[in-house]
């Protein structure tokens, strides 16, 4: 199984009230992430078989932003195990769930979603110390208990990399 681990993108600062938190929608800053860690997933011809997010409005709002942007047509799954402070064996039986389909993508919160693919690609015996930027997106291929980090995007390194085809385009119809 690939496995796409994707941090929900800038949603401002941290609200006290864990109710009002819950809600905590995407800035100008997120949604403009979501489309560069899409528009990137695209180019990549990244296809997946569900989606699935937690259900916190910010990760809900970047998993149907990436979603829409990569061309993604399924039906958006929400699922608690990916809300911030659940535990690796939440998280494993979820991916139980989930275990016939070949390609899935979870969005999520840190701490919880470093833990888990740090946990997933050293082979569990120890946490592996990564840490997902908000808006970054890493991908993971799975065999059976353990996992193998193929890549890690940052949304500033696909803002780096939007700009510089975008100048690469200006250049080529200048020339003309």
């Amino acid at each position: 199984m690939i496995l796409y681990f994707l941090r929900h993108a800038s949603a401002g600062q941290h609200m006290a009230n864990p109710k009002k938190d819950e809600k905590r929608a995407l800035d100008k800053d997120g949604i403009e992430q979501c489309g560069y860690v899409g528009r990137a997933l695209a180019a990549l011809a990244v296809q997946v078989d569900a989606v699935i997010s937690s259900p916190l409005k910010r990760a809900t709002q970047t998993a149907s932003l990436v979603g829409n942007e990569m061309g993604y047509e399924g039906k958006l799954q929400i699922e608690d195990a990916l809300r911030p402070g659940t535990s690796y064996d939440d998280f494993h039986r979820m991916l139980g769930k989930y275990a016939k389909l070949e390609a899935l993508m979870v969005v999520g919160h840190n701490p919880n979603l470093s833990e888990f693919l740090g946990r997933l690609v050293s082979e569990g015996a120890c946490e592996a110390a990564l840490d997902l930027k908000k808006g970054a997106v890493a991908r993971v291929e799975l065999n059976r208990t353990t996992g193998s980090l193929q890549w890690c995007l940052t949304p500033k390194i696909l803002r780096v990399l939007h700009a510089a085809a975008a100048d690469s385009v200006r250049a080529k119809s200048s020339r003309k």
